[in-house]
């Protein structure tokens, strides 16, 4: 067990340490409590002449508001280039002329949290591109929890696969994987989602100015969650949430645009048949999903949606994990026409790799006639797929399909 005040180690902290020791400024961006703020608070440690502006703070963010330039006057009051911290930096745009002045003279790097891309570009943080390095900060991989004995968090996610313990698979199915919740009491759990999922939903009501439509939010926020990992059907959306198709679509752009969906878009390269070409969207994390969606937040859940949870997790972990990996590799899904489906494709470039997700701990060649048929279709791209199950070995299904351990990822 993991002691409840444990500092989870996260990738990104060596690329922001690296960036600021070669002088230059970054941008994070993350959904809220994924540990932005704790990640650069640390890794500040290490650097002399550091300032902070916490914008969650009403004073700071009112006084930089009526006084943009007060940054420029701190800085230059510094006898040496400082690393400024801007917390939550698309609450107060107007500084954003500020940090460019900043930038353009050499006068200061900085860092910045935000969790809104639309209010960042709506304060003109477009105006900053080649100045600042733009990040992502997920909620924890696996690799992020702190387990340093090689393979020893295998054995504690097979040995506690059905049990409650804070790193078994079903509790990611049912609570997710904020840092704020993983060492949490169960029952603390269950309160921390239903008031992120609150928190969210009156702060995008007060920055978008649907006071008057907080019903209609409220019920697509239930619905869309409920639809997480699928393709909506936006004219049945619309009939159960009483608001227009365009309104649906505008609505699933502001989940976009505030980081709390993963937009997947189909594989269509080189396509000789009929590919269905509508996006799946898949909620950043399970415990949020399931909490917004108004799911019983027990082992009941895990059990009924199985399926649907573990191609989530799977899901959210791969592109996780190609963000931690700062490669440029496409996230897509791939479904024809004639209802052959392939749950996830990565593109590489040169190569493209399938891969289906199946929550049992056995898998037939027989269950796996999408993944067969992507291999045949975009052969040679396609070399060899893979199928992520809840076994405990990896296997040769045939020769050009493996089967993976989930926490083989």
């Amino acid at each position: 067990m993991i002691a409840r005040k444990q500092r989870f180690n996260r990738f990104l902290e060596k690329d922001l340490l690296k960036l600021l020791k070669n002088g230059y400024s970054g941008l994070i961006l993350g959904p809220r409590q994924v540990g932005k703020t704790s990640l650069v608070e640390y890794f500040l440690n290490s650097f002399k002449n550091t300032h902070n502006y916490f914008l969650q703070n009403p004073k700071t963010r009112s006084d930089l508001e009526k006084e943009p330039e007060k940054i420029i006057k701190e800085v230059e009051a510094m006898e040496k280039e400082p690393i400024i911290f801007v917390d939550e930096a698309q609450k107060a745009p107007e500084i954003f002329d500020a940090i460019q002045y900043l930038l353009d003279k050499k006068q200061a790097q900085f860092i910045l949290t935000g969790s809104s891309a639309r209010k960042l570009r709506r304060g003109g943080a477009n105006l900053l591109p080649g100045r600042i390095k733009r990040y992502y900060l997920d909620p924890l991989l696996w690799g992020e929890l702190g387990l340093i004995k090689e393979s020893h968090i295998k054995k504690i996610a097979m040995d506690n696969i059905n049990k409650s313990d804070p790193f078994s698979l079903e509790n990611f199915l049912v609570f997710g994987s904020l840092p704020g919740i993983i060492t949490l009491p169960k029952r603390e759990q269950e309160s921390f989602l239903k008031s992120y999922a609150l928190i969210y939903l009156n702060e995008e009501i007060r920055a978008e100015s649907l006071s008057r439509k907080i019903g209609a939010f409220s019920r697509f926020l239930e619905l869309a969650a409920q639809e997480s990992g699928t393709s909506p059907n936006y004219s049945k959306l619309s009939n159960e949430a009483g608001i227009s198709v365009q309104t649906i679509k505008d609505y699933y752009q502001l989940l976009s645009d505030t980081l709390v969906v993963e937009i997947i878009e189909p594989f269509l390269k080189n396509a000789r048949k009929r590919i269905l070409a509508s996006p799946k969207y898949y909620f950043f994390d399970l415990g949020v999903r399931n909490a917004l969606a108004r799911w019983p937040l027990s082992k009941d859940t895990a059990n009924v949606q199985k399926g649907v949870l573990f191609e989530h997790f799977v899901m959210l972990e791969i592109v996780r994990r190609v963000r931690a990996l700062n490669k440029n590799y496409k996230i897509n899904y791939w479904r024809t026409s004639g209802g052959a489906e392939v749950d996830c494709v990565i593109d590489l470039g040169s190569e493209v790799i399938p891969i289906e997700i199946k929550s049992s701990a056995k898998v037939r060649l027989g269950d796996l006639k999408g993944l067969k048929n992507f291999l045949e279709e975009y052969s040679p791209l396609a070399k060899t797929g893979y199928v992520i199950t809840t076994g405990e070995r990896k296997q040769k299904l045939s020769k050009n399909i493996i089967a993976l351990p989930w926490n083989c990822l």
